[in-house]
């Protein structure tokens, strides 16, 4: 936007430079055309003063020397002529270009009164005629082809200077626009970047400058104070929901307690199944307040990013399941870059934190025999991929992008323990990091999670830990 203002502020001030110098530079031209002009027609008009004067053969000498005299002094063609067009006296070899139209005025009496505005690129000679006599007695005229060399040059000159001038005075006022710009867009952008901060999901994002016009300065102050309400408005709502489950959790694990402790004295029959379903529903609840709990933590983290060995992390976690997913009767493989570390800047063991969500997934829902294949590899774009891929049911099409969201579970899936948080966390992890989480479709069946992180080397776009999906 700073750019397209300054381009209008720019196109405005050349078309006023032009509006200023194109009169200005035009009527010097004609200035200078119409001084030309008077100074030759005082030389014409003496010139046929002698002619009319003219009676004998040394008037006629004296005519031809002065004339000749005059051609030869400043390089002009003269010609004198009778009323009938005939030659009385002529000197200078400059020709006589689209001179019918001044003898004709000249032979009825009128002198030549206009000439061809003269510019840098012409005309190089012009033509004026002075009559000799006057009214009826007019007995013939005067020609003189004048060259326009020096008066060209003259409007030349003074184009040029016009022309620098112009230049200066638009380089000033272009240097003075980009200020004015730059003033008037600074805070406009600023916001521009704290509204994408919020987009995002960080709510810290504020707009910090404070130059511009007042109306701009007041927008900034209200959209802070906005903002700062806004997040507090999401800070309390986390808070309730962390609290909530923290304070829910003791009673409930009471509860499970009291419940193990009821089943010996329950007698076989109806009773005992009932109590084992609300056994079951009592455990489920407590895991749903601990997906609670570790959403929470994830999204209130104030930890900063550090560089880690996403590398080592696949090995170290591949072999922490390896015998959980034996037990399962699953299979599950590595593979790391043999180049050396994939090193990646994200939270303190976000690949760990996130390969034991995904991990815990496909152990509960890829059936018995099945493979699960964790692979790390270097991105096309610099940044540290480490997908996992199954061959299980996998996910219909269009509830892949369901699997990320909290709370959310397939509905054949729905008898299978957990919160139907754990995606949703390992998301928060990896979007806190300046990374991204994806979810597809394995070939020829399968899902596939993929889990990008930035690199050490390249800037991150961190929303910020206070921020939302």
């Amino acid at each position: 936007m700073r750019r397209r203002l300054l381009a209008v502020l720019l196109v405005l001030m050349g078309a006023a430079a032009l509006l200023l110098c194109v009169p200005l530079a035009d009527a010097y031209a004609r200035g200078r055309t119409e001084h030309l002009l008077l100074q030759r027609r005082s030389e014409a008009a003496r010139f046929a003063d002698l002619a009319e004067r003219m009676r004998t053969e040394a008037d006629r000498s004296e005519l031809s020397a002065e004339i000749s005299r005059y051609a030869q002094l400043y390089g002009t063609g003269v010609v004198v002529v009778d009323t009938t067009g005939g030659t009385v006296a002529r000197a200078g070899t400059r020709p006589f270009a689209d001179a019918a139209d001044a003898l004709g005025r000249a032979l009825t009496g009128r002198s030549t009164d206009r000439l061809p505005t003269l510019r840098p690129w012409g005309p190089s000679t012009v033509v004026l005629a002075e009559p000799v006599g006057r009214d009826e007695r007019v007995s013939g005229a005067v020609l003189l082809a004048v060259p326009t060399d020096a008066a060209r040059g003259d409007v030349t000159v003074r184009w040029s200077l016009i022309a620098a001038g112009a230049a200066a005075a638009f380089a000033a006022a272009a240097l003075v626009a980009t200020g004015i710009a730059h003033w008037l867009m600074r805070p406009v952008l600023d916001l521009d970047r704290a509204v994408e901060g919020l987009t995002a999901g960080s709510l810290r994002a504020r707009a910090v400058s404070g130059t511009g016009p007042p109306e701009l300065r007041r927008l900034r102050q209200h959209f802070n104070t906005m903002a700062q309400a806004m997040a507090d408005s999401i800070g309390r709502q986390r808070d309730f929901v962390a609290d909530a489950s923290h304070q829910l959790r003791n009673p409930l694990a009471t509860l499970v307690l009291q419940l193990e402790n009821v089943e010996p004295h329950i007698a076989p029959g109806p009773g005992r199944a009932e109590h084992a379903r609300a056994l079951d529903e009592a455990e489920r609840l407590e895991e749903l307040l601990d997906g609670l709990l570790a959403l929470a933590r994830v999204e209130s983290a104030t930890a900063e990013l550090t560089d880690q060995d996403v590398s080592r992390a696949v090995r170290e976690r591949v072999a922490a399941w390896t015998p959980v997913f034996g037990h399962a009767g699953l299979e599950l493989t590595a593979a790391v870059p043999p180049e050396g570390p994939l090193r990646a800047l994200a939270l303190p063991d976000a690949a760990g934190r996130i390969l034991d969500a995904v991990l815990d997934n496909a152990v509960k829902f890829v059936p018995r025999d099945g493979r699960v294949e964790v692979r790390a590899a270097h991105g096309a774009d610099g940044t540290a991929v480490v997908r996992v891929a199954d061959d299980g049911p996998g996910v219909p099409q269009d509830q892949l992008p369901l699997l990320l969201r909290r709370f959310t579970r397939s509905p054949e899936h729905q008898n299978v323990p957990g919160s139907g948080l754990g995606l949703a966390i390992a998301d928060e992890i990896a979007r806190i990091s300046g990374g991204r989480l994806a979810v597809g479709s394995n070939t020829p069946r399968g899902l596939v999670v993929e889990l990008r992180l930035p690199s050490p080397g390249r800037p991150v776009g961190r929303p910020g830990p206070d921020s939302r999906p």
